[in-house]
């Protein structure tokens, strides 16, 4: 294989992604970069057919362990794919970076109450349906109104997978208002016929928690779903289904920030711990 025909598997390889994969924009120009960067700085033997990272590695040495660890297994991904087209590299120095579990940030309830308030009719509507169905970011930009109706709504989630989620009935009211006033043709957020992208949700959805003081991502609006879910006693199978996660080893972590809140406020309230600085 020459380097050209490399460059030509990647492009096979990012169009997989977008079309039989599913994934999203943003995840695919990660793809994109990453390999794009071991093209560069690597050591490629295509005749030896072997990739030696470690050159790339010295230059990312600084960056988070997360990122190093997201960039080496987009590479991983593509060399997976390359072997799969009888296309076998060998990969040297892609041993895996260790990275801190880090417990997800869920935004409390009154604080999301509070921005429904000031929010305009798109980023409230947009941070409803985060809120109540649990969903990507890239699942809500591909939000198809034929897939709603007034009890269920039906999601495409990572790898084209669908999932059907209970809707509430006021939040069903609330999209035949919000369609009443800006006329859709196929999915529920457009812009002159267009769906809106990620970015422009996205914004559109920070910039609402920001105009009432707060820093809060989409994805915070999904974790605070699956968080009240389980605070309340949801089943964790019937939650790992509604997020549409591969394994519920995924979704146990929100146990594990349950615990941690419970620990939090026992330290708080409890008369010995309020008085005693020991606790």
């Amino acid at each position: 294989m020459s380097a050209i025909a490399l460059m030509r598997k990647k492009e096979e390889f990012l169009k997989y992604l977008d079309g039989f994969k599913g994934y999203s924009a943003l995840t695919i120009a990660s793809y994109d970069e990453s390999i794009n960067e071991m093209l560069q700085w690597a050591e490629i033997d295509l005749d030896a057919k072997e990739i030696n990272l470690m050159p790339l590695r010295l230059r990312i040495a600084l960056q988070s362990p997360k990122t190093i660890s997201r960039k080496l297994s987009a590479i991983r991904s593509f060399m997976k794919y390359l072997q799969q087209h009888d296309e076998t590299i060998e990969l040297k120095g892609d041993e895996s970076v260790k990275v801190p579990k880090t417990l997800p940030k869920p935004i409390g309830h009154e604080h999301i109450l509070h921005a429904l308030k000031h929010a305009d009719p798109t980023a409230a509507l947009a941070i409803t349906l985060l809120y109540t169905l649990g969903l990507r970011i890239s699942e809500l930009t591909h939000l198809r109104v034929d897939n709603i109706s007034a009890r269920w709504c039906r999601v495409v989630g990572k790898g084209a997978k669908e999932r059907d989620l209970p809707l509430l009935e006021p939040v069903y009211t609330m999209i035949g208002h919000y369609h009443q006033r800006y006329p859709v043709q196929e999915f529920v957020f457009e812009e002159k016929g267009k769906k809106l992208s990620e970015n422009s949700l996205r914004y559109t959805i920070t910039k609402a928690f920001k105009e009432v003081g707060l820093k809060v991502t989409p994805h915070q609006l999904r974790h605070a779903y699956a968080t009240e879910l389980l605070n309340n006693q949801a089943r964790i199978a019937d939650v790992s289904e509604l997020l549409g996660h591969e394994s519920m080893a995924t979704t146990q972590i929100y146990t594990k920030l349950g615990n941690a809140l419970k620990m939090d406020h026992y330290l708080k309230s409890h008369p010995l711990c309020a008085r005693d600085t020991t606790c």
